[in-house]
Formats: C-alpha cells, sequence, structure tokens
C-alpha cells in the first residue's frame, strides 16, 4: 500500500488581486497578483522599472492602485493606507530610507514606531538601544540622521521595521548598501522572522541571495507578472530571461589582456581624511576595484581621486599630475549615495544627465540645447534609461534608472578619470551588464576606471587589479587570476585589524559633536552675543538697565515674541506665513470696535472671540490653499497678506478707537520692572518647546518640515499636520495682537505690517531652518530679544534709524554663516 504525502501549504497573509497603476498614462502595473504567504520569504525579481517598488508600494499604502483589491485575512481593502498598513503589522524597508533628516535617530524611531511598542519592556530609551543593537547599528539616539552614512540609515530603517514584530515584512533591495558582515546579520534576521510565521517579500537583483533565502519566487517585467515559482525549481539562467526577456550571454565583459605600455593612472603614497599612504597604477584597458570591509577608507580614497576632498601624494593621468581642483573639473564621480550627492531631485533627466557637461554644448555664450538634447538621448539608450522623456522628473524614476542617470552624467563630461563608488548598486541584472560593459569600453580608451564595491563577486569579475584596504591603509593588491570573491573577503577579514562597517564607524560620536550639529548649539551663540552687547552698552550709558527702560524692552519683545513663536510653526512644518503682520494689525482693528472704554464684559469678550476667530479662520485658509488648492505657502500667505491689510483699511482709514484703560492695565500688568506679558512669553516659550520635543504632535510637525515623503510614509497625517500648524501660528498670533493692542493703545490699520519681516528675522537668528524641519522655540526667543536689544541699543548709542537696518541685516547674514559653517563642518556628514 502506497503512502501519499501531503503537503501543507501555509495561509496566505497577503494576496494582491488584479492590481493596476498608471503614472501619467505610462503603465507602471497592469493586472499584478501576488500572494504572500505566512512564514515564507517570498522572492521579488525584475529590471529597475519593472513595477516591484509600485508594487510594494500598494501593499504598504504608500501607493494607491487604480484597480485590484487587497485581500489580509478575511478582510478585502480597494487600497490602503500608511495609517493603516501600520495598525495591520505591514512593515516595510524602503530602497530608500524613510527617515527625516533633520532629527536625530531617537526622534526618528518615536514617529514611525508606536509608543506602547517602545514600552513593552518599560523604558523606551532602552528598547530603542536594543532594536539597533539587533541590526548591528551603533548610531548614537542623538546623532542627527543627516549625519549617518547610508548603511547607517538602512540599518535603522530595518531595525524600526523588525521591532514591529511584523505580520508581513517587505525589504526593498536591504543589501545594496551594506558589507557582509551587516549581510550576514540581515539574513540571520530574516530567517529568524520567517520562522517565527512572519511572510517576507524580499526584493533584489541579486540571484545569489535569492538562493540563500527565498522559498518562492515571482519575476516582473514591464508591470505585469511573467513567472515565478518555488526557488529550487528554477534556474537562473530562466530566472534571468523571465527578467530581461532575454538570454544574456555574459554579466562580465572580457577583461583587458597585458599591456607594456606606460602606465595611464599613477597613485603615489595618496593620503587623506580616513586613508594614508595608497599606490596603485593602471594601465590602458584596466580597471581599478577597491575592496575591504565597508568603512575602512575606500570612499574617501575615492573622493580624494574625483577632486572632493583634498590630500597629499600624487595622482598621475597620463603625462601630467593632477591636483583637487583639477580632478574636480576633470572626473567624473558616480557616489554611493545618489539621492545625496548625486542627483538634484527637482531637475529634469535631461538637466541631471547634462549638468557636468554643459562646456561641451556651449557656442560662444549660449548652450545649444539641440547638441546638449542629442548627447543625452544617445547616452540614455546605451544604458538603456526607462523614462517617458528627457523632461520627466529624475524623483519619478526607479532607483536603478536614477544611477543609470548619474552614470550618463559622468560619461558625458568626457572625464579624465572615472571613479564609480558602489556603480551598480540597486541596478538590475540586465542594466548592470550594461555598465560593466561601458565600464570597460571606456578604460579600452584609455581612460582610468576606479570603482569600489562592497561584492566580491562584482570585483572579481570586473576587474584587473584589486587594492584591498583595512584601517585606511593597503593590506593587499590582488591581479589577474589570482582575483576572487573568497581571496578579496579573506584578505580583508584577515587584516590585522580592521574598523567596523561603514553603518558602525559613522555610528559614533562626541556629546559635542551632537551639540554642534544640534538646534540648541544657536541658542548659546545668541545668548553671548546679547550679553555681550549689553555689557557695552550699559558701558556707556548706565540708564540701559533702570526698571523703564527693562519694562520697555521686555514689553516691545513680547509682542514681537508670540508672533515669531508663530512663524516658527510654520516654518518648522517647511512653509511660511507672510500674513502674520497684517493678521496682527487687522485684529488690532478689530479689538479697537470692541474693547473701548464704557463697552460691557459680553461685548469686550466677544471682541475677543472675534479675533481669535479671525486667527483661526487664516490659519485654515492659508493651511487649505496650500495642501488642497496647491499654493505655495508664499503665494498663500501672500494672498492673505494682501487681503487682510486691505480689510484692515475698509474697516479703519485712519487711526480709531481707543482701546480701554481696563484692557490695556491687564495686559500691561508688571511683577516688578517685568510685564506679565513677558513672563507669559517666556512660560509658553518653554512649554512650547516641550510639546516640539516630547510629544507625537512635536515630532509629526518636525517630521513634516524634514522630509514630506518620508513622514507620510511612516504614516505621519501630513495635510491635516500642515493645517494645524498654519492655525497655531495664527493663534500664537492672536496673543501677540493682545500685546500689541495695549502698547499702540488705538486700532491702527498701518500699523502690524513691519512684523512679517521682524518675526522671520527672528527666526533665521534663532537657528530655525528655512526649509523645514529644524528649530527651537527658545532660539526665537531669543531672536526676538536680540532684534528689539539692537533697537534699543541703537537709541543708547544715539545712532539713526539706518544703522538699525544694518545691524538686524548683519545679524541675519552672520547668523546664516555661522550655523551653516558649524553644521556643514562635521567630517562625517559627508558621503
Amino acid at each position: 500500500m502506497n503512502e501519499q504525502t501531503t503537503v501543507t501549504v501555509a495561509p496566505a497573509t497577503m494576496a494582491l488581486t488584479g492590481i493596476s497603476k498608471n503614472y501619467d498614462g505610462v503603465a507602471a502595473l497592469t493586472g499584478v497578483d501576488l500572494t504572500v504567504r505566512s512564514g515564507e520569504v517570498h522572492a521579488l525579481l525584475g529590471e529597475n522599472g519593472a513595477g516591484k517598488s509600485t508594487l510594494m508600494g500598494v501593499a504598504s499604502g504608500a501607493v494607491v492602485p487604480d484597480a485590484g483589491s487587497i485581500t489580509i485575512g478575511d478582510q478585502t481593502y480597494d487600497h490602503l493606507t500608511p495609517a493603516q498598513a501600520a495598525e495591520l503589522r505591514i512593515a516595510i524597508v524602503h530602497q530608500h530610507p524613510a527617515l527625516m533628516p533633520d532629527m536625530t535617530v531617537g526622534e526618528n524611531i518615536r514617529v514611525a514606531v508606536p509608543a506602547e511598542v517602545l514600552r513593552r519592556d518599560g523604558d523606551s530609551e532602552a528598547a530603542m538601544r536594543a532594536m539597533l543593537a539587533d541590526v548591528g547599528c551603533a548610531a548614537h539616539l542623538d546623532d542627527r540622521v543627516e549625519s549617518l552614512g547610508i548603511a547607517q540609515k538602512h540599518l535603522l530603517e530595518l531595525a524600526k521595521a523588525l521591532v514591529v514584530e511584523p505580520s508581513l515584512l517587505i525589504l526593498d533591495e536591504p543589501t545594496a548598501p551594506l558589507g557582509p558582515e551587516s549581510v550576514d546579520l540581515l539574513f540571520d534576521r530574516v530567517r529568524t522572522a520567517a520562522a517565527g510565521g512572519t511572510a517576507v517579500v524580499y526584493i533584489t537583483h541579486r540571484l545569489a541571495e535569492v538562493r540563500a533565502l527565498a522559498d518562492r519566487v515571482t519575476v516582473l517585467r514591464d508591470g505585469t507578472v511573467r513567472g515565478g515559482g518555488e526557488t529550487a525549481g528554477i534556474s537562473d539562467d530562466e530566472l534571468l530571461a523571465l527578467i530581461v526577456g532575454r538570454k544574456l550571454e555574459s554579466t562580465f565583459p572580457v577583461k583587458a589582456g597585458a599591456d607594456e605600455h606606460e602606465p595611464v593612472l599613477v597613485v603615489d603614497g595618496l593620503s587623506g581624511r580616513e586613508f594614508h599612504d595608497v599606490s596603485f597604477t593602471a594601465r590602458r584597458g584596466e580597471i581599478i576595484g577597491i575592496s575591504g570591509i565597508v568603512g575602512n577608507g575606500q570612499s574617501a580614497l575615492l573622493r580624494a581621486l574625483a577632486g572632493l576632498d583634498s590630500f597629499t601624494g600624487t595622482v598621475q593621468i597620463g603625462a601630467s599630475a593632477y591636483g583637487s581642483k583639477r580632478l574636480r573639473h576633470r572626473s567624473g564621480y558616480l557616489p554611493a549615495d545618489r539621492h545625496r550627492e548625486g542627483l538634484m531631485m527637482s531637475l529634469s533627466v535631461r538637466e541631471n544627465a547634462a549638468l557636468s557637461a554643459l562646456r561641451l554644448f556651449t557656442r560662444g555664450p549660449l548652450l545649444d540645447a539641440r547638441a546638449e538634447a542629442g548627447a543625452v538621448a544617445g547616452q540614455l539608450r546605451s544604458l538603456a534609461v526607462k523614462t517617458p522623456s528627457q523632461q520627466t522628473m529624475i524623483s519619478a524614476l526607479s532607483g536603478g534608472n536614477q544611477q543609470k542617470v548619474v552614470l550618463a552624467r559622468a560619461l558625458l563630461s568626457a572625464p579624465a578619470i572615472l571613479v564609480a563608488d558602489e556603480p551598480t548598486q540597486g541596478v538590475d541584472v540586465g542594466a548592470r551588464s550594461e555598465i560593466y560593459r561601458i565600464l570597460r569600453e571606456i578604460a579600452a580608451e584609455g581612460v582610468p576606471v576606479v570603482i569600489a564595491s562592497s561584492d566580491a563577486k562584482e570585483l572579481e569579475g570586473l576587474c584587473d587589479r584589486v587594492v584591498v584596504m583595512s584601517r585606511g591603509a593597503m593590506v593587499q593588491t590582488v591581479e589577474g587570476d589570482a582575483i576572487t570573491e573568497q581571496a578579496l573577503i579573506n584578505a580583508a577579514v584577515r587584516a590585522t585589524g580592521h574598523r567596523r562597517e561603514e553603518g558602525a564607524a559613522r555610528g559614533g560620536s562626541t556629546p559635542l559633536r551632537r551639540f554642534l550639529l544640534g538646534d540648541y548649539a544657536p541658542v548659546i551663540i545668541l545668548a553671548l552675543v546679547m550679553l555681550g552687547l549689553g555689557a557695552y552698552v550699559y558701558s556707556t550709558n548706565d540708564r540701559y538697565l533702570s526698571a523703564f527702560n527693562i519694562t520697555s524692552v521686555m514689553t516691545s519683545c513680547a509682542a514681537l515674541g508670540f508672533i515669531a513663536l508663530g512663524q516658527t510653526v510654520a516654518l518648522l512644518v517647511g512653509g511660511i506665513d507672510l500674513s502674520v503682520g497684517p493678521l496682527a494689525g487687522f485684529m488690532v482693528v478689530v479689538g479697537s470696535f470692541f474693547l473701548n472704554d464704557g463697552k460691557s464684559g459680553p461685548v469686550m469678550i466677544l471682541g475677543l472671540l472675534l479675533m481669535l476667530l479671525t486667527g483661526v479662520g487664516t490659519g485654515a485658509v492659508n493651511g487649505t490653499l496650500i495642501r488642497y488648492a496647491r499654493f505655495t505657502p508664499v503665494a498663500a500667505t501672500l494672498a492673505t497678506y494682501i487681503a487682510l491689510q486691505g480689510l484692515s483699511f475698509l474697516l479703519r482709514d485712519s487711526p480709531g478707537g481707543n482701546i480701554g484703560t481696563t484692557v490695556t492695565g491687564v495686559v500691561t500688568e508688571q511683577v516688578g520692572p517685568v510685564p506679565l506679558s513677558f513672563v507669559i512669553l517666556v512660560v509658553a516659550t518653554f512649554a512650547l518647546e516641550w510639546v516640539l520635543r516630547r510629544t507625537p504632535a512635536g515630532m509629526r510637525l518636525r517630521a513634516v518640515g524634514s522630509d514630506e515623503e518620508s513622514a507620510r510614509r511612516v504614516a505621519v497625517k501630513v495635510t491635516g499636520t500642515v493645517i494645524g500648524a498654519y492655525v497655531c501660528c495664527s493663534v500664537l498670533v492672536f496673543v501677540g495682537a493682545l500685546v500689541l493692542l495695549a502698547q499702540l493703545g488705538i486700532g491702527d490699520p498701518a500699523q502690524g505690517v513691519g512684523y512679517t519681516l521682524s518675526s522671520i528675522t527672528a527666526v533665521i537668528l534663532g537657528g530655525t531652518s528655512l526649509l523645514g524641519g529644524r528649530g527651537t522655540f527658545i532660539g526665537t526667543l531669543l531672536g526676538a530679544g536680540l532684534i528689539v536689544q539692537v533697537l534699543n541699543a541703537t537709541v543708547f548709542l544715539e545712532l539713526n534709524q539706518t544703522w538699525q537696518y544694518f545691524f538686524q541685516g548683519a545679524l541675519v547674514v552672520v547668523a546664516a554663516v555661522v550655523y551653516s559653517r558649524v553644521r556643514g563642518a562635521d567630517p562625517l556628514s559627508k558621503g
């Protein structure tokens, strides 16, 4: 009697059925079906632009499909939102990490990971440190994310995904920036997650990883499913044929033969930041590889060869010696982090590709647009870049196609040397073969080609000579047939000592570095400037610290301070509010009809409510115009600026409506020489600072300002946050208007306008970024105080109004220069 074997099929965690998605009439996905089962690793393969990331965007709630359905358990959805995906325990590690660069590591975790998950063991900070250690991430919780290297960012993204113990884990090219140690650790975590019942979707271009991890595989091409099945039942050749639609004859081109001519590149005793005493040569047709555990000076060496960092030693190309400046203008450089260093995301494909080669397309003082477009088109064709047109925004392309545009730019510039850091990172197998072919052709033409790669197999197949580095020094040079994957790995791991991988190397930081890169450095600078200015003015006139002057300065500071706090909220979210000045003036005019002597209490309360409602309404209008009508913040708030100023003069064409002494008396109440309004300002400032740093609302505010798309991916409600920020801004202007009302004592339609520029100046002085995501309310308070102090000091120093404007302008310029220099001085913040 024969026994029948029963195969148990795990239940489906997610089923995507008939998923279609078009972008501007171009089909990204067409009728795609994909089922992912509990406890399996399901590899998703395809060329760049095949639709893999779009499909996983649908699965994680980041992309809304045009058609199809998503089934999870017994529930079916037309689409998911990022918030729903998080509730369903769907976690994704994006190819480009969904991180907010202006926020710290700890803040990024708090924004993305539910508080109850971090508090499972009681201590949230200990939980965050443990989750980072679990994936080999050595970053400090207070490190600003923009200062981390690309591998470190990916490890942080992985830690955020794993800590929620997801039912579905999506990994989009997770190993691209990682070294061998981190890759091994990642594989262990993936296997552990799958063994625990997690369904894993693993997007990769590396077939070796598919063999090491995947139970099943699905191949997409041109937005449709081309095949797949059990990994064990399908060969690599079959997978490649499904991926590229043709048979690849050979991944790597034939290497250069022996060349007895003089070297085309001689590097002798090269030393610089993170590397020292590196020497090698390259003959015509040869490609030089730089190998080693990631973070041991390879990237720094390539930056020096590209002329981006200074060095000592000599670089000779052909018969000429090259210094940093000459290399910078004559090298073609492919950075490892294409988003941070390689691309201008707001420009088109054509503009990105041609940028370094514009000198080749100029005819006198003019650019030959036809020649430029023709050269770009030819280069894009040779690299098989998939783009609807040259005018398409580079941000709309897939990651691999973006990388090919970076290579196109390097090749178009006719470089004297080509330097490539991880040249095929995130590139599919078909395009990778094309890149290898082009690199070989460039070398054959006599242009030295130097590449660094964390993929030892790539170095084995492509390079004629490989320099292995450890701790910034050469430990071995491997040539010819001796270049094997095993030999390169052995040389790196058996070195007498090496740095940790790039993620760990960049994770180290000091309290001083974190402070200088943090938001509070400007606070200290401002405080010192104010003390120095005060001491100088007092030394020339002792009436400077009289009770009357203290009261006057603090009262003026209170009005500007509240308005500037509101401006800070708008700037933190990545916007700006030009209407704050006219809004404050309009509120004063409205109040002048209700807050007069002889008016009853209910009438005065009605006046205050109308002022408040005016603020709330203005903020809501500003936010709505920006989010729903797609106005820029400048255009939206300029429109309300004009409208409010017009309404002020419509209500009162000249000053009138004296404010009642009851109201002015309450607002100008003092504690000794200190106005109560100033005390309230200080308390409000510290309360807002606490909200900004310690509450989910504050985290969301800064997240949206730092990177709106990343914030949306981690389930932040971007539109609600922006509108709420503008409403909050206007409410704070209302409080400032109350102080201004008491100062003026009359409804004057011409007053208030100047507070727009003053508030922006105060915020800039306080260190808040005009680009959003970074700043402090404490800095704004001191910025407002410094402006008022400067105006007051010019009176005591008997200087005219010209000096007031000069000093304000000078302060802004100096602040901008100092803050940018301090924040840009960190060597680890470079790519």
